[in-house]
């Protein structure tokens, strides 16, 4: 059942797709059907909500308002139909977190389970995922709030809090640079090194020192999984890097590993940001949560 016209539905899987034909597809409606109610839209509000082109449409700037419009109110349709189904209101909630995968280690888990010892009738879905798919799922309102790495300013969704998260390598005890403060990227890149995948905001930051230190890297191992890169760690295949927050475990030795922080100016443009969407009303519980997040995060900081 769907509470928002269907003039609406039909842009949102237009916006969502890039095509009416798959739009189409995917609600199982005759495309001209869909091609009517777009019409009907923009002959309403006055103005091209899609640029038509051969390849698919594309949203205008009014196009784009509307959907942001659109994604609050699917959201907070959703949340209000699940009440109505309930008859819970606001005593039973749900809350979606998307993160990737250093924060769903330890941080995110950790701050779900501090937070049912108060509230113990909230069920949580963590979801873990790549640190741009996160944020997409906020934009989307398919997650109430996203725990991620980014750089740069953020458009699509609201930056509650962020934080700039330091590096670190990990090493085997015993290694050369085992009981160092610190290490720079030069000597760094003198041991086999495990990396993330390109595309990651970690590797993309590594690259870039890299470049500006005229330095040549050939990784031994490339990698997504902390697990994997711990093991990798342990039996003395190399160095892996790791961010400060989040990855972390409060006793490296329970991990076989030993933390060395990583001293290099790039990466201080990446930053931890929770992340909720634009412009949307979070259930009490939802908005609770964030503040606790917040506050693992960054301490001192208030929400932004």
């Amino acid at each position: 059942m769907q509470l928002m016209p269907v003039s609406l539905t039909y842009f949102l899987e237009v916006a969502r797709t890039g095509a009416v034909s798959e739009a189409a597809q995917n609600l199982r409606i005759a495309p001209s059907a869909i091609s009517r109610q777009i019409a009907k839209l923009e002959s309403g509000v006055g103005v091209p909500l899609f640029i038509r082109n051969p390849r698919g449409m594309t949203l205008t700037d009014a196009g784009s308002r509307l959907l942001a419009h659109a994604r609050r109110s699917e959201a907070e349709s959703s949340e209000l139909l699940s009440e109505l189904r309930t008859g819970s209101g606001t005593d039973v909630r749900t809350i979606t977190v998307a993160c990737s995968e250093g924060f769903a280690r330890r941080l995110v888990p950790q701050a779900m389970a501090v937070f049912r010892r108060d509230h113990p009738d909230v069920t949580f879905q963590l979801d873990r995922v790549p640190h741009q798919e996160a944020t997409r799922r906020v934009a989307e309102g398919i997650a109430d709030v996203a725990v991620t790495y980014a750089m740069g300013p953020q458009h699509d969704v609201r930056v509650e809090c962020a934080a700039v998260v330091p590096m670190s390598a990990i090493v085997p005890p015993g290694h050369q640079l085992a009981g160092r403060e610190r290490v720079g990227l030069a000597e760094l890149c003198g041991y086999p090194l495990s990396l993330a995948p390109t595309g990651t905001t970690q590797r993309d930051l590594f690259d870039i020192g890299v470049q500006l230190e005229g330095l040549t890297v050939r990784p031994a191992l490339v990698c997504d999984a902390m697990a994997s890169k711990y093991e990798f760690v342990r039996s003395g295949g190399g160095i892996a890097l790791v961010g400060d927050l989040g990855d972390l475990h409060p006793d490296p030795t329970a991990e076989g590993v030993v933390y060395v922080p990583l001293d290099h100016p790039v990466f201080r443009r990446r930053e931890a940001q929770v992340q909720t969407m634009l412009g949307r009303r979070l259930p009490w519980a939802a908005t609770q949560f964030v503040g606790s997040l917040v506050s693992l995060l960054r301490p001192s900081a208030p929400a932004r």
